[in-house]
């Protein structure tokens, strides 16, 4: 299905594709997998050179001024080869945050280092026990014109690298109240604590312990504006890995011969790959409806669930189909199949899979509050 891009999307889109796969090849993706904090820094550097860092950010902060459908696109391509740099966690969950939200001081403090490539970002959203992002147990407390945090954080993307993390916490004097608050990850109450993700990149698990704290904005509203945009990036990736999955599994089974026939011409394969790309199909049609009504700030909260169950179930449904068409080879973890499936699977249950997706997409249709 074709999409009208205009022509500075096109070169977005264009541009993004040559940088990253020019500089995320097999070999090199595997290289930095082994590596201590698995960040392609010499990728990253690439692309805050090429301004694609600044892509969503405003022109007072050095960036290009664009927005959700162009840092999609970016995030798209970064899909297509799964590329080891933190995108989602420093361009959608931290720097558009601050961008949208932030006042002059810290917009100035944090955006011209994401656009430079020296300051990375995070938000940490993902909650203990619990699938919904608009939910969190930290507790913000007021010391003067500052706040202090309490609590725990699972599974911050990026949390070991990023200079800063967007925490939602709830404000001791006002239990109804939700903040979004800025954390600098190496401040004193900051604890972190690495792991390993199913794709291989590293989280963090935060416990803070009266860190110091600044407000960036309060509300259901802002934080909802936030979880949106973190859902459709999610997306928007999952569309570029599924596409490029289901291309290595086409030209494999194009090539691979059984019975002197070409492995394609079988029709259960046929069948199969051709549920993989309408399953793809509808991610893509989902994603490009929800971000595009948010470009025009439109109340996408329906549409955005609507794309992240698709990008949960059939994004897994067509990791799992190019792994099995790959037959044997698919089981190889060094082979590249395999990390595609890695990345789908670690998309498809972040904040939230396919089930607590579907009952909050019920939550909305129903009129209540997400």
């Amino acid at each position: 299905m074709n999409f009208d891009f205009t022509e500075e999307q096109e070169a977005v889109r264009d541009l993004s594709a040559q940088i990253l796969a020019g500089h995320a090849t097999v070999e090199r993706v595997k290289a930095v997998e082994a590596s201590d904090d698995r960040i392609d820094r010499e990728l990253w550097k690439a692309l805050a050179a090429a301004n694609l860092l600044g892509i969503a950010l405003p022109d007072d902060a050095g960036g290009s001024g664009f927005g959700i459908v162009e840092l999609c696109l970016l995030l798209e391509q970064q899909g297509r080869v799964v590329a080891p740099v933190p995108l989602w966690a420093t361009l959608v969950l931290g720097a558009a945050p601050i961008a949208q939200f932030g006042s002059p001081q810290q917009r100035e403090r944090w955006l011209p280092g994401v656009v430079n490539g020296d300051t990375m970002l995070t938000a940490a959203l993902a909650e203990s026990g619990a699938n919904d992002p608009m939910v969190s147990s930290v507790v913000a407390t007021r010391d003067g014109t500052r706040f202090r945090l309490d609590g725990t954080k699972p599974s911050v993307p990026a949390g070991h690298v990023a200079d800063c993390m967007l925490v939602p916490a709830r404000v001791a004097e006002q239990a109804e109240t939700l903040g979004v608050f800025l954390v600098e990850t190496g401040a004193d109450g900051v604890e972190r604590e690495r792991a390993i993700t199913t794709n291989r990149e590293v989280v963090t698990h935060v416990e803070l312990d009266g860190a110091p704290a600044e407000l960036l904005t309060t509300g259901v509203d802002a934080i909802g504006w936030i979880v949106d945009r973190a859902l459709v990036g999610l997306c928007a990736t999952q569309v570029g890995v599924a596409e490029a999955a289901l291309r290595m599994a086409a030209d494999y089974a194009s090539n691979r011969r059984q019975f002197d026939k070409p492995l394609s011409t079988f029709q259960g394969v046929a069948l199969k790959a051709a549920d993989a790309y309408i399953d793809t199909e509808a991610m893509r049609v989902t994603m490009w409806q929800a971000a595009w009504k948010l470009s025009e700030g439109r109340d996408a909260g329906a549409d955005v669930l609507v794309a992240k169950w698709w990008a949960s179930e059939g994004g897994q449904r067509v990791v799992h189909t190019t792994q099995h068409l790959h037959g044997g080879l698919g089981a190889d973890v060094d082979y590249p199949i395999h990390r595609y499936f890695l990345w789908g699977k670690q998309i498809e249950d972040t904040l939230g899979g396919a089930s607590a997706t579907l009952a909050r997409l019920g939550t909305v249709l129903a009129g209540a509050k997400r």
